[in-house]
Order: structure tokens, then sequence, then C-alpha cells
């Protein structure tokens, strides 16, 4: 969507955009089922049990479904899971919650996972994507990526970018034994490599499920109408938020009120 300078009545320039219509979205989670998002969070259940990153990530997940179908009921969700090997946790793309419930019971976590190939993922979205196309939809891929020593690797051709990729990417801090930062850039390629629209990719070594919330909060705006991800200035921060000085009202002598 590209806008035009306009002449206002006043003479002054004005931006316009053209009216269009945003296209509904089919969006395929993947979840990493690595032994890595057993990972307990900081956050605790009321019994006092700490959150794992898996268990963050399937509330984080309802979360972004039920403000995604306030925004567009349109909207419809598939499940994919990342283990040694990608496959289908609910491969119907559907708007009920009650199918993103089910994909979550069919989840076991892969303790033979070790190298991630992300080819197969890339090849069903592309499958996927013109399926959706053909019906005048778009199709998106969200991966939450739990690995802090391994590197995701892919083969994909540069000219193909029929899907957008968004990432968010949670992780141990960096030791002896990891390196978040190389992994977060095989992300970063990848996401670059396959996007259609504009991607976002987010990462946190917090362990905080507030932060995996807002990350997936972020990942809400439509792919068809977004900035950059380095001008994305939300959410503001409080506490760096200038004062708003109130010059206090002229007081009516008449309303002033009188004690008795």
């Amino acid at each position: 969507m590209e806008g035009r300078i306009a002449q206002s009545s006043t003479g002054a320039p004005r931006y316009t955009l053209p009216p269009s219509r945003l296209a509904s979205e089919d969006i395929l989670f993947c979840i990493d089922l690595d032994p890595e998002s057993l990972v307990e969070m900081k956050n605790t259940s009321v019994t006092g049990r700490p959150f794992t990153r898996l268990e963050s990530i399937k509330q984080a997940i309802l979360l972004f479904i039920d403000a995604k179908l306030a925004i567009n009921p349109d909207h419809r969700f598939a499940y994919f899971a990342l283990g040694k090997s990608p496959f289908w946790l609910k491969k119907e793309f559907s708007s009920e919650v009650d199918s993103a419930l089910a994909a979550f019971r069919g989840i076991k976590v892969d303790s033979s996972a070790g190298h991630a190939d992300l080819t197969h993922l890339f090849r069903v979205a592309n499958h996927e994507a013109k399926k959706s196309r053909a019906q005048n939809r778009i199709l998106r891929v969200i991966l939450l990526y739990c690995r802090s020593s391994v590197a995701p690797h892919h083969l994909w051709p540069t000219t193909q970018k029929l899907f957008t990729l968004d990432v968010i990417y949670l992780h141990d801090k960096p030791g002896p034994d990891n390196c978040p930062q190389k992994v977060y850039d095989g992300l970063v390629d990848a996401l670059e490599q396959v996007s259609e629209f504009e991607g976002y990719i987010f990462e946190s070594g917090q362990g905080l499920t507030r932060v995996l919330f807002r990350h997936m909060c972020l990942l809400l705006s439509h792919p068809q109408q977004r900035c950059v991800q380095d001008d994305i200035d939300i959410p503001k921060s409080l506490t760096k938020k200038a004062p708003i000085i109130v010059d206090p009202a002229p007081v009516d002598q008449e309303c002033v009120p009188v004690s008795g």
C-alpha cells in the first residue's frame, strides 16, 4: 500500500492512503518441542509451581488467538511442532479455540531433538500459502523457538517468498555452553530470506511470562500494515514518559463552596 501527497483546501500538503482491504490471515504456529522447552520460567502458578516455557507458550498462543479473533473473526489457525524434525499437531486451519486445545493435547517433548532444520517447515508453509492465496488470504508462520545453543538451518531459495515469518526466541543467558546470539542471528537470516512482508523477531532470556505475552501482543499487527521493526515504539515505558503539567483552572468566584 503506497500513500500519496495531496493538497488540502488550505494549501498545506496532506498525506493520504488509498482505501484497501487487508487480507484475512491463516496463521501457522510452530512450537519448539526441544527439551529446553521444559526450562522453568520465573513465574509460578497458584500452587507455587513454576511455569515451563512450553506452558507459557501455550498460554501466550491462547491470548493471541482470543485477541486476533476479536479484531477479525475470519482469521484461522493451525499448529505445527519442531522436534528432531517438524510435524503437524493440527493440520486444518480453524477459528475455533477448541482446535488449539486439541493441538496442545497432542504435544510431547522430543528428548532426541538436536539439530533444527526448518526446511520442511518452509516447504509446508509454502504449500499452504498457495492454498491461502487461492482464497484471497495470506499465510503467516509464527515460530516459537527455545534452543539456546542450537542454531536453526534451512535450504530455501531466496526467490520464493509466499508467506511471512515471525519468531519469538526464549533462551538461557549466554554462557560457556551456549551462544544465544549465534542462534538469534540464524533466526534473523531465516526470517529475512523467506518473509513476503515485514517479519518480526523478538527474544528474551529473562524467563518472564509477561515479556513473552508482550511480544505476542506485538505480533497481533497485520503483516500488510506493519512498519519496519526498528521503528516500533510500543509499548512505551511509563517511567520514561514525561509528566503532563496541567495548569490549574481559574476559580469561578460564583462557584466557591461556602462552609457553614
